[in-house]
């Protein structure tokens, strides 16, 4: 535990993990240094479409997903709330003060609905960089120093107060990029990861290790599958397989923490293509084996193993001072 609350930025590459591979040095490197794991989501309904599903996962990363599939996603992003602000980030956790860079339109309005100040992607540029209204993202170094502007911190020195305590930074494959030209799906999800790439190379790069701004920023990696083929429900797989389980103490595998919520088991959750994630801070998070940003090596060496993608917040806040202690 820190002696100082952290500043904390959340970057959510959001059904990119696909697309990644050894050329994303930064996202691994980022990978050795903290600690590794799986945030288990929520089986989708059938036929949803990709707004839907991209809602649906938002909502579980911001323990939302209750409230939220009380509603069909047109329903929601239409009502006006007014009496009820149990939802609002900053109720739920103690004034927190929080923002959303995102790149989707549909989770611009969401964002909004649930207590976020929320900028366009595009919009995320300094003085540095054309002021001519454009849709391409930031160049990555300019959008890096924005970032960890807002939430008080600038290469070697922190900031008394910040404009913010949490940023999420959610990119989804819509991402467009110069020259690119390209509709194919899976050029959009290479063009959308490799600038995710870039940005972690900066902000690391600028946070230099061992000053007091390093050592304060709570940085988080998330990187989830998206959409997923029903013929595909055996990749990727939390379950322990049948076969590593002796068969005289099969009755005695305790059922996983990430199945359950509030002490009541979940009968919905997929125990397939779980999202990524990463989570480092100087001297604060431990350091595991893992070596790479892969499903395989966090499900060998990742220190964190598998937990319910609507607890990962709770640990955000917990080093924001914004919540008690979740979890061990």
């Amino acid at each position: 535990m820190a002696d100082k609350p952290s500043r904390a930025l959340l970057i959510y590459g959001d059904g990119l993990m696909p697309a990644l591979g050894s050329s994303h040095s930064h996202l691994h490197a980022l990978a050795s240094r903290g600690c590794c794991g799986f945030l288990a989501v929520r089986d989708l309904p059938p036929q949803v479409s990709e707004d839907e599903r991209m809602v649906r996962e938002l909502a579980q990363l911001l323990d939302l997903h209750d409230f939220y599939s009380a509603f069909c996603l047109t329903m929601f992003l239409n009502i006006v709330f007014k009496a009820n602000i149990c939802y609002l980030l900053n109720f739920r956790f103690m004034g927190m003060n929080a923002a959303m860079v995102t790149n989707s339109g549909t989770a611009k309005i969401f964002g909004e609905k649930v207590g976020f100040f929320v900028t366009p992607l595009h919009k995320l540029r300094n003085k540095m960089e054309s002021s001519e209204e454009s849709e391409e993202p930031p160049e990555p170094l300019s959008a890096a120093s924005e970032l960890l502007d807002m939430i008080g911190l600038q290469q070697d020195t922190v900031a008394d107060t910040s404009k913010f305590d949490l940023v999420i930074v959610h990119i989804a494959p819509t991402l467009k990029v110069k020259e690119a030209g390209n509709c194919d799906n899976s050029a959009s999800l290479a063009n959308a990861l490799e600038w995710i790439n870039a940005l972690v190379g900066e902000i690391t790069e600028t946070m230099h290790h061992g000053t007091a701004a390093a050592s304060r920023l709570y940085l988080s990696l998330v990187l989830s599958y998206g959409s997923v083929s029903p013929d595909k429900t055996d990749d990727s797989s939390l379950l322990v397989s049948s076969e590593e389980i002796s068969p005289s103490l099969a009755s005695l595998c305790p059922r996983q923490s990430y199945t359950m919520k509030l002490g009541k088991p979940l009968d919905d959750v997929r125990h397939h293509h779980p999202m990524l994630v990463v989570q480092h801070q100087q001297a604060v998070t431990r350091c595991d084996d893992a070596k790479t940003f892969s499903f395989e090596d966090f499900q060998e060496h990742g220190g964190n193993l598998a937990i319910l993608a609507d607890r990962l917040l709770y640990e955000i806040a917990f080093k924001l001072w914004k919540a008690p202690k979740y979890g061990a």
